[in-house]
């Protein structure tokens, strides 16, 4: 096998042919030692001085066409990974992809390039040390960012968790991949609340759900307001039914501190997530509150499910709680407080056990539904 044959043959003949004999020979020996499947350690040895000696002698072309048979090898020590590396070219995300084991080494010499393409590449990796990982983390790119959210291999944990919750913040595809993450606690994706889609919003309101918070700088704010919640309800109510939604806003403006624009948002939120969240915050119960949601959510047929979602979550999420993530909404708390253990969140009940009481909220929601209508009209 021309990739095995002894040392001094090869140096016999590279010296001897010149620079098309170094094409030839390193890319065939190459090939042999990526066909050879495991060798031995001698092979190993003796494979890697010749590659060694060959690489630098050949032209371009075929450095990278032997690199690129190379990083198909079964074994690669970290020299011939440096190898591949150094000069694969345009192939190294697909080595990166593909290799089943890739050396720390040469994962912290591919990542100190800060090249992006390859960096993303690697934090999909599953064996990443957390050497690798410090070193993916302190590069400013989103695409890293959002290749190391979607990767479950990587544990939500200590530094990399304020990492990830800081990004989710300034990229709505990070808070997304989070999201449709079951490690991550969804409660520190509240400053994105607004960027992420219908079913992620009530994830993170669902992760207040019997879930003690520290105090929200808000609370006296609404403590005040809260004396005046039954006539606050009645006019939500009559406002929503009348479609008067701009008068939402400034509603809903005046009473949270809530910039207009954002308020705007929860006003014509015809899902309701956002307003479910001030109700709630402002101590409306499921019977007060439901009449207002029932208004300002769209008469579809989805609109019976959110509703009995929103039903079970008054019962489950505590208005402190609510004015927490209003808080987290206004960036006056510091959301990585929810990882001390005295506001874990606790076991979510298994949807199982609560199918039972469905058929009953459903009929109360409905019940409750055709009573707002009679009493807005």
């Amino acid at each position: 096998m021309l990739g095995f044959q002894p040392y001094e043959t090869f140096q016999l003949l590279i010296e001897n042919g010149g620079e098309d004999r170094a094409n030839t020979l390193l890319v065939a020996a190459c090939d042999a030692y990526a066909r050879r499947g495991m060798p031995s350690t001698s092979e190993v040895e003796q494979f890697e001085t010749l590659a060694t000696r060959l690489f630098p002698v050949a032209n371009t072309q075929a450095r990278a066409k032997a690199a690129s048979i190379l990083g198909r090898a079964a074994f690669l020590t970290p020299e011939l990974e440096q190898l591949v590396v150094a000069n694969i070219g345009d192939d190294l995300t697909s080595f990166l992809e593909a290799a089943p084991a890739v050396s720390e080494s040469t994962l912290l010499a591919v990542a100190a390039r800060k090249e992006v393409n390859s960096a993303a590449i690697i934090a999909r990796r599953e064996d990443l040390s957390p050497g690798v990982l410090a070193r993916l983390f302190q590069l400013n790119s989103r695409k890293v960012y959002r290749a190391l959210a979607s990767n479950e291999a990587v544990a939500p944990r200590g530094p990399f968790l304020s990492a990830l919750a800081r990004a989710a913040q300034m990229d709505y595809l990070v808070a997304e991949r989070l999201a449709a993450r079951d490690d991550f606690d969804c409660a520190l994706l509240a400053p994105a609340f607004f960027d992420l889609s219908d079913i992620d919003r009530l994830k993170v309101i669902r992760a207040f759900s019997q879930r003690q918070t520290p105090e929200a700088p808000i609370k006296r704010t609404i403590e005040q307001i809260s004396v005046a919640q039954a006539e606050l309800t009645r006019a939500l109510m009559k406002l929503f039914a009348e479609n008067r939604r701009p008068e939402v806003t400034r509603l809903l403006h005046q009473i949270t501190g809530l910039d207009e624009v954002r308020c705007g948002q929860i006003a014509h939120d015809v899902t309701g997530a956002g307003l479910f969240v001030i109700l709630r915050a402002f101590g409306c119960s499921a019977h007060d509150g439901l009449k207002v949601l029932i208004h300002a959510t769209s008469h579809d047929d989805e609109r019976s499910r959110a509703l009995t979602d929103f039903a079970t979550m008054f019962a489950e999420v505590s208005p402190d709680s609510m004015a927490y993530l209003m808080s987290a909404w206004r960036g006056e708390v510091n959301l990585l407080e929810l990882s001390k253990p005295e506001y874990k969140p606790f076991a979510q009940p298994r949807r199982a056990a609560a199918s039972g009481q469905s058929g009953n909220i459903e009929r109360a929601v409905g019940a409750l539904s055709r009573l707002s209508v009679r009493q807005a009209s």
